[in-house]
């Protein structure tokens, strides 16, 4: 199904090890297919088996082409039993991407932490249970950044209740004023 989709690929920028943000063989695929550009962390490339591939880490800068990539902190959050399943992430990290025109910070899954970043767009998750963001410290999050438009991400998760209630998200961004656009499956925007 990837091959419908995702097609000319010239970079892959992958945060963490799990595999709903990691799948290696599509990845591989598509660095065979595509010699996209692959960039990641040590771990990622450890647990994965990788080899073609640019390591970073946390506050490394590098360009493609004329677009800068800043490599940002991110704090994947830890509930008990990651810990058995060796599903705890030590090595995380978020991408600023910037384009001259538009500053677009993905943050991968992580929970609040101090930091002073600014963007245009910022694309978060808002799925909470200790892992990542809750809907109350998204916000306080959002405020703290201020970026013109937020890109709600990671919505659906396996595990049920492991899902934020979309319409109680909908409802706090638009009361407070947050300019947000939730994408449907397959549905893209140009930011």
């Amino acid at each position: 199904m990837f091959e419908k989709y995702w097609i000319n690929i010239d970079a892959i920028l992958v945060t963490h090890k799990h595999k709903d943000h990691c799948l290696s063989e599509v990845i591989n695929e598509i660095i065979k297919r595509d010699n996209a550009k692959f960039y990641t962390t040590k771990e990622v490339i450890e647990t994965h088996g990788f080899t073609d591939v640019n390591k970073i880490q946390q506050n490394d800068v590098f360009y493609i082409d004329d677009i800068k990539i800043e490599v940002t902190r991110a704090i994947h959050g830890f509930i008990t039993p990651m810990k058995s399943t060796g599903a705890e992430v030590k090595e995380n990290i978020g991408f600023m991407i910037d384009d001259q025109k538009t500053r677009l910070y993905i943050t991968s899954d992580t929970i609040n932490f101090c930091n002073d970043y600014k963007c245009d767009v910022l694309a978060m998750p808002f799925n909470g249970n200790g892992i990542t963001l809750g809907i109350l410290e998204g916000i306080d999050f959002i405020k703290d950044i201020n970026p013109k438009l937020v890109l709600p991400i990671h919505l659906q998760h396996p595990i049920a209740i492991m899902n934020p209630n979309i319409e109680e998200l909908k409802k706090v961004l638009e009361k407070e004023d947050i300019v947000y656009k939730i994408l449907g499956i397959n549905e893209s925007i140009e930011v």
